[in-house]
């Protein structure tokens, strides 16, 4: 591979990181705050590409190829699954397996005076464990559905501090009116209070508090699948 086929994969590349950064495509990669870097990295490996590509045009005009090796076309391989394959976020399969990122929050501001409150996944979790706030208020939380080997559901959300490599789940366990048939990865709306209940994830130790269900609907996957606000 020559120093101007490498600048065309640098290009597909440049170009790839500028589609997934245009579209929600980047999300399934890292957090929505990185999307400006995506766009400029984008941008930076498409101006280098296309600098290369003409210094190596002239160099070759005038009598001086670089030949590179072979081995250098597998750079090719994950620009062309950057470009083709979407990978689905992380769900009930890797909940189950990883012990719960819950944390001590560092504060709790009040809620709102309207019912049902809406919260997320991390938020209803840190209050039910940690906060005592919920007492008499019915919550309204939106997550996937994920069942452990005794058949527990939980409702998920996989908290995100960077990328999708670094995703671990915040985890509620659900008891009282759940539907008949539970289907794992399938995003609910779910309504209910605090059950008053806490148990341990026996992945690690971490506090998984219950909601106790009294309706549930559900819902399409948000465009974003990850909760960015457990370590805010």
């Amino acid at each position: 591979m020559n120093r101007q086929a490498q600048a065309a994969v640098m290009f597909l590349l440049g170009g790839a990181l500028l589609r997934a950064g245009s579209t929600d495509l980047y999300l399934r990669y890292v957090k929505s705050g990185l999307r400006p870097l995506v766009l400029v990295a984008g941008v930076v490996l498409t101006v280098v590409a296309l600098a290369t590509f003409w210094y190596e045009r002239k160099r070759a005009a005038a009598g001086h190829p670089h030949p590179e090796p072979r081995v250098a076309w597998l750079l090719v391989l994950p620009v062309l699954a950057l470009i083709l394959i979407a990978p689905p976020a992380l769900g009930s399969y890797s909940a189950v397996r990883t012990g719960t990122a819950l944390q001590p929050p560092y504060g709790l501001g009040p809620l709102p005076t309207a019912d049902p409150v809406r919260l997320s996944v991390v938020d209803y979790a840190s209050r039910a464990a940690y906060g005592h706030t919920l007492r008499g208020r019915t919550v309204r939380v939106t997550g996937f559905l994920a069942l452990d080997a005794e058949g527990t559901p939980y409702l998920v959300r996989m908290a995100l501090n960077c990328c999708a490599a670094d995703a671990r789940p915040v985890k509620v366990g659900l008891t009282g009116q759940l539907p008949p048939v539970l289907k794992p990865d399938a995003w609910l709306e779910v309504t209910g209070v605090d059950a008053s209940r806490r148990t341990r994830d026996p992945v690690n130790n971490g506090i998984i508090p219950y909601l106790r269900v009294t309706s549930v609907r559900p819902v399409a996957a948000p465009a974003d699948p990850y909760d960015e606000t457990w370590n805010t």
